[in-house]
C-alpha cells in the first residue's frame, strides 16, 4: 500500500552477519551474502510480502469497477484482475531485478480511486489510463533530470504528512459507501445530511453484517501483529458471505459487484482485454488542456510523496540506508517506480507504486531483490485463478480501506506540527476536503492554497518555494475556471 504507515508485523529481525565470500552468480547480483541475508530468507520475506499485500487483486477490480466513465461503461471485473496481478507481478519483478531492493509495487490505493472518481466520469476509460501513462512519463523524466527530488522538497513536509491522512480517510469513506454500512440520502428528502447509517438510519441486511464482522476480525488481527492480517480477513469474511449466500439466497444487488458464490471452475484462462487499452491525449480532447494538466499533475501528486516516503522507510527497516538516509540505486529505484506507474496504466490496472507492506517481507528477514522475484512469480500465479478472485463482494474487501485508513493516519497525523497554524490550518483543510468534496483533486488545491496565503499573511512569503508558487496558481486556476472563462468570454 502506497503509504509510509506502520504495516502490521512483528519487529525486524536481527540480521546474521554477512559472509566474506559471494556463494553464487545469484549470491553476487542480489549481494545476498553482503546484505547478510541468505536465499531462504529471501524467498520467505518473499512469500510473506505476498500474503500481506495480496489483497488488491481483489480491492482494486472493486474500487475501479465501481466507477464508470463519462459514457456509462464500466470495466470488467474479470479483465481487472488480470490487469491487476499482471502489472503488479511485472513491477514487482522489475523493481527487484534493476533496483535490487525487497520493495514490491501494486495498484495504488487512493490513485486508483482519483481515475474511477474523478478521472473517469469526465471522459472514457482509455483516456483516464491514458493520462495514469503521462504522469509515469512526467515521474520519469522529473527522475533523469533530478528535478524529482526538487519537486519534492518544494511541497513542506507537514503538508505532505496531510495528504496522505486526506487520502486515508477518503478510501475510507469509499469503503463505508460500497458496503452499505453509510448510504447517500437521496435528494427527495430535502436533508441537509448528505449521508446516513444503512437504509433509514439503520442497517439491514446480512451482507452489511459480513462487513461489520470483518472490519472488527481485520483490526484485531491488525492489533495482534498477525501478518498478512488484511488478506486473513477478507479471505475469511468471504467464506463466510459464501455460506450465508448459499443459505439465505440473498438477491445478487444485495451484495454489489461481485455476488458470494462458488464458481463453476477454479482455475480459468487470464483476460488479457484491458492491456493496452488506453488513448494517450484523449482526455485532454474532453476536458481541456488546463483540467487536463491537473488531473495528470493529481495522479502524479498522489503516488509521488507515498511512494518515495515508502521507499526510504522500507529501506531503512531492512538497514539498507547509508548515513544520508540514501539507498543504493536510488536512481534506479525511483525510474521503476515511474515505470510502474507508466505500466499500471498501460495496463489499465491504474497505477502501480511502492507498496509499504513490503515490511512483512523485511520482517521475515528479506534484504535485496530476490525477494521481489518470488513475490512478483505469485503475483503471475494468480493469472490462472481469476475465478476465485472473483467470488469476493465488496462487503468482505472494504474492511481493508478502513484498516488501510488508519494505518495512513496512525503514521502521519503526529508528524504535523499543529503548533505552526501556517502549515497546522492547510493541512486540516487537505484533510477534510479530501473526503467531504469525494476529491482527491481538492483536497490538495485547497492545502496549497492555504499555505501560501497563510505564509504570505505571515510575513513569510519568501521561504514559499517558487515550484510551489507556480503549482498553487495552476490551483488557483482551477477553482475559478468557470468565472475566468466567463469574464474572458470562452463559455
Amino acid at each position: 500500500m502506497p503509504t509510509s504507515a506502520t504495516s502490521p508485523v512483528d519487529a525486524q529481525q536481527p540480521s546474521p552477519p554477512p559472509s566474506s565470500q559471494p556463494k553464487g552468480a545469484l549470491d553476487r547480483y542480489f549481494r545476498i551474502s553482503e546484505r547478510g541475508s541468505s536465499i531462504s530468507r529471501e524467498l520467505r520475506g518473499g512469500l510473506a510480502t505476498f500474503f500481506a499485500m495480496a489483497y488488491i487483486v481483489v480491492l482494486n477490480p472493486i474500487i475501479l469497477g465501481a466507477g464508470q466513465d463519462k459514457f456509462g461503461h464500466q470495466l470488467d471485473n474479470g479483465q481487472l484482475v488480470t490487469a491487476t496481478a499482471l502489472m503488479a507481478g511485472l513491477s514487482t519483478v522489475l523493481m527487484g531485478v534493476i533496483g535490487n531492493v525487497p520493495i514490491a509495487c501494486a495498484a495504488g490505493l487512493g490513485i486508483n480511486a482519483v481515475v474511477s472518481l474523478q478521472l473517469a466520469p469526465k471522459m472514457s476509460w482509455p483516456d483516464a489510463m491514458g493520462m495514469v501513462v503521462l504522469a509515469g512519463l512526467v515521474l520519469m523524466v522529473l527522475v533523469a533530470s533530478g528535478l524529482r527530488q526538487r519537486v519534492m522538497d518544494a511541497i513542506p513536509g507537514g503538508l505532505r504528512r496531510a495528504i496522505a491522512i486526506g487520502i486515508g480517510l477518503f478510501i475510507s469513506l469509499i469503503g463505508l459507501v460500497d458496503s452499505g454500512f453509510v448510504t447517500r440520502n437521496p435528494d427527495a428528502a430535502h436533508t441537509t445530511v448528505p449521508l446516513g447509517l444503512g437504509q433509514g438510519g439503520q442497517l439491514h441486511g446480512w451482507p452489511v453484517l459480513v462487513f461489520v464482522v470483518g472490519l472488527a476480525l481485520t483490526f484485531i488481527l491488525v492489533v495482534r501483529k498477525t501478518r498478512g492480517a488484511i488478506l486473513i480477513g477478507i479471505v475469511a469474511m468471504t467464506f463466510v458471505a459464501i455460506v450465508i449466500n448459499s443459505l439465505a439466497k440473498i438477491p445478487g444487488t444485495g451484495w454489489g459487484l461481485s455476488v458470494p458464490q462458488v464458481p463453476d471452475k477454479i482455475v480459468g484462462a487470464p483476460d488479457f482485454g484491458l492491456i493496452g487499452h488506453i488513448s494517450l491525449f484523449g482526455g485532454f480532447r474532453e476536458v481541456g488542456l488546463l483540467t487536463g494538466c491537473l488531473f495528470v499533475f493529481t495522479v502524479l501528486l498522489s503516488g509521488f510523496f507515498d511512494a518515495m516516503g515508502t521507499i526510504i522507510g522500507v529501506g531503512e527497516e531492512a538497514g539498507l540506508t547509508d548515513e544520508n538516509g540514501q539507498l543504493p540505486n536510488m536512481g534506479k529505484i525511483l525510474m521503476v517506480d515511474g515505470l510502474a506507474v507508466a505500466g499500471g496504466g498501460l495496463g489499465s490496472a491504474s497505477a502501480n507504486t511502492c507498496f509499504v507492506e513490503s515490511t512483512a517481507g523485511v520482517g521475515e528477514g528479506a534484504r535485496t531483490g530476490l525477494a521481489n522475484l518470488m513475490t512478483g512469480s505469485l503475483f503471475l500465479l494468480t493469472l490462472v485463478f481469476t475465478p476465485l478472485a472473483t467470488v469476493v463482494p465488496s462487503q468482505a474487501a472494504t474492511p481493508a480501506l478502513l484498516v488501510v485508513g488508519f494505518l495512513i493516519m496512525a503514521a502521519n497525523v503526529k508528524e504535523i506540527d499543529w503548533s505552526d497554524f501556517t502549515i497546522a490550518v492547510p493541512a486540516f483543510l487537505t484533510i477534510i476536503a479530501m473526503p467531504f468534496t469525494y476529491s482527491i483533486t481538492n483536497g490538495i488545491g485547497m492545502g496549497v492554497l492555504a499555505f501560501i496565503l497563510l505564509r504570505i499573511a505571515d510575513r513569510r512569503g519568501r521561504e514559499i518555494p517558487w515550484l510551489l508558487n507556480v503549482v498553487g496558481l495552476c490551483f488557483l486556476v482551477y477553482f475559478f475556471l468557470d468565472p475566468i472563462e466567463q469574464m474572458l468570454g470562452v463559455k
